[in-house]
């Protein structure tokens, strides 16, 4: 802009007639540089991330939350997903562990005798010996426990269907110090005791997996989807969903699936994490550019894997178990949906520095001040908090009656097993159907084992 003020001698004794020189201008320029709202040059990309509106991911309102990005108050921060590089070390170097079992036990690193894994891993045997979750090395079951004739079952080096010195008992199976053998008599019952109890077989499992195929999918899922939400969440948070989330499935299928089949992988977890995600969509659903198109992706994902979890070898169980516990979880440890926060005035404010003097003051954390966590409070705020407590609870409560009914009452129900199984090839039909051992072969022994942990009908040893 141009001026039409002329310039004044400096002698003319007018306190603002000072010189113009190099040092005024550059005073000048830096009061003007401070000055709200003002025009500034580029930000040097080098320079630290000093702002919230600075931050690369940080997305405005307008912009909205694009397809496969998360929306939750939170997401995106600069965390370290420590439990899910843990973990995924942990299961890596556990699959590896499985592999070189097998290849001890049988010869060769994937079951190829004297069938082949079709998931391209460990033989079952090798599976129950090292750890996955099995009925019978947990508690008593019928047709086993009041068997009245001794029962043989298949090693876990067992790579022939007619080789005598590959039958075990099921101590022997169940590995780690044995569990107490059944009677074999005309006095075994049910309330037989001591009861097989390897109650960690609920937990174990979780970092095992049956197969090249089964390891890769889940680590691919952990490692993408997995991996934001713990940044997003927090690594306790996202530790206590996976796990228990992983530990629910467990316990649902060992109550509803076929007591003879194992179970191992990460899939509870992960479904656990998929249930996150479901209520990261809903929970920023107006924020979002295309919501509708979110909700399809997932539950597509869900759709396949519930219909992979239809196959021999894979627990659906595990999956519903872990879906239905990432929800309830979910909802009592994430933060509120986004709606919610705004109307209650707990929304971000993503335009002023964490040590602004205008920044809205908020209460202060539950474990520096539990007191004056709930003062000042509105009435939607508790209402939310009520029914984030009762899915804890629920949650909680699901826990102890499935433990309760696995251990005393053990009911289930006729139908359940079709969540878990096609009714195709008597997959869903399958079971230990054992004679006596001192007049039938070993052929006899290993066909029966095998339909019942393969789910392979006696028809294909035919």
């Amino acid at each position: 802009m141009g001026s039409n003020v002329s310039p004044i001698s400096s002698t003319s004794g007018n306190p603002f007639d000072t010189p113009f020189d190099d040092a005024a201008a550059s005073s000048r320029q830096n009061l003007a540089g401070a000055i709200p709202l003002q025009d500034r040059a580029p930000k040097d990309p080098m320079d630290d991330a000093d702002h919230v509106y600075e931050a690369p991911k940080k997305r405005s309102k307008k912009q909205g939350v694009r397809f496969g990005e998360l929306g939750m108050f939170g997401a995106y921060a600069n965390r370290v997903p420590w439990v899910v590089y843990i973990f995924t070390f942990v299961q890596i170097s556990v699959f590896i562990g499985e592999l070189a079992d097998n290849w001890i036990k049988t010869g060769t690193p994937i079951e190829i005798k004297p069938s082949f894994n079709y998931l391209i891993g460990p033989s079952p045997y090798v599976l129950i010996n090292f750890g996955a979750r099995w009925t019978p090395c947990m508690h008593n079951v019928e047709s086993i426990t009041d068997a009245t004739y001794t029962l043989q079952w298949p090693c876990p080096n067992t790579t022939s269907s007619d080789a005598s010195d590959e039958v075990c008992t099921l101590s022997e199976l169940c590995g780690f110090g044995g569990v107490p053998e059944p009677k074999y008599d005309a006095t075994a019952s049910m309330s037989d005791t001591p009861q097989p109890n390897q109650w960690w077989r609920f937990i174990l499992p979780m970092f095992m997996h049956a197969g090249i195929i089964h390891i890769g999918f889940n680590m691919l899922l952990q490692l993408t989807m997995g991996k934001e939400i713990e940044k997003s969440i927090g690594s306790l948070r996202f530790f206590l969903v996976y796990v228990s989330a992983a530990i629910f499935g467990f316990v649902l299928g060992g109550n509803y699936a076929s007591a003879t089949s194992p179970s191992t992988g990460a899939s509870g977890g992960l479904f656990g994490i998929i249930g996150l995600n479901m209520l990261d969509l809903f929970y920023s659903w107006g924020d979002r550019v295309s919501p509708g198109k979110d909700l399809a992706f997932i539950l597509l994902d869900m759709v396949i894997s519930f219909v992979l979890g239809l196959l021999p070898g894979v627990d659906n169980f595990s999956h519903i178990g872990g879906l239905a516990m990432g929800i309830a979880i979910g909802l009592s440890i994430l933060h509120s949906p986004n709606a919610l926060r705004r109307r209650i005035g707990e929304d971000d404010a993503p335009y002023s520095t964490m040590n602004s003097a205008f920044s809205r003051d908020k209460p202060p954390g539950f474990v520096k001040n539990p007191v004056g966590f709930f003062k000042g409070r509105k009435p939607l705020w508790w209402a939310w908090w009520l029914i984030r407590a009762g899915f804890l609870l629920l949650a909680f409560i699901g826990f102890i009656l499935l433990l309760n009914n696995f251990y005393v009452y053990r009911q289930t129900c006729s139908w359940c097993k079709y969540l878990s199984c096609l009714p195709v090839k008597n997959w869903c039909d399958s079971g230990f159907t054992f004679t006596n051992t001192t007049t039938s072969s070993k052929r006899d022994v290993f066909e029966a084992a095998a339909e019942a942990v393969y789910h392979i009908p006696r028809e294909f040893f035919a």
